[in-house]
């Protein structure tokens, strides 16, 4: 691994997605069982989960009825692919157990919110692509033809 990719890898977000979330939804599970009591927080987990699953059917069946349809008219299904990683990305925080995930998810799953994620995804993954010309062919692309103009 180059110097220069190394410096990229996103190690505070490592960093915040397997220590500071876990303790935050520790955290916001002990204060919430604190004020409803814990066998209810354990049942609103489980609702929220419950809903959770039934919202990624809902709109996972939505996003892959929107990809086919893509498909089917001949073009680039780009914000029909974000959709659905976003549905999948959503489903998956929605699913799993706390609060704060679980709010995080229903941004990332809900209709009206989903634009919002999908352009901030957009913007990450327009910073991530680069491009890569092959080495092994210098010169132009396939599609320009070189050649002489005779006139008749």
């Amino acid at each position: 691994m180059s110097a220069a990719r190394r410096r990229r890898f996103p190690w505070p977000l490592l960093f915040a997605a397997f220590l500071v979330v876990p303790i935050v939804e520790i955290y916001v599970l002990i204060q919430v069982g604190q004020v409803i009591g814990a066998w209810w927080t354990v049942l609103l987990l489980i609702a929220d989960s419950l809903f959770g699953s039934w919202l990624l059917k809902r709109e996972g069946v939505r996003a892959w009825r929107a990809l086919q349809q893509a498909f089917t008219e001949g073009r680039m299904p780009t914000r029909e692919l974000a959709d659905a990683a976003l549905i999948v990305f959503g489903g998956t925080l929605m699913i799993s157990p706390g609060f704060v995930t679980d709010v995080v998810g229903l941004l990332a799953i809900l209709p009206f919110t989903r634009p919002v994620a999908r352009r901030l995804l957009t913007a990450f993954a327009a910073r991530r692509v680069v491009v890569v010309r092959d080495a092994r062919r210098p010169g132009p692309p396939d599609d320009v033809v070189r050649g002489e103009v005779v006139d008749p």
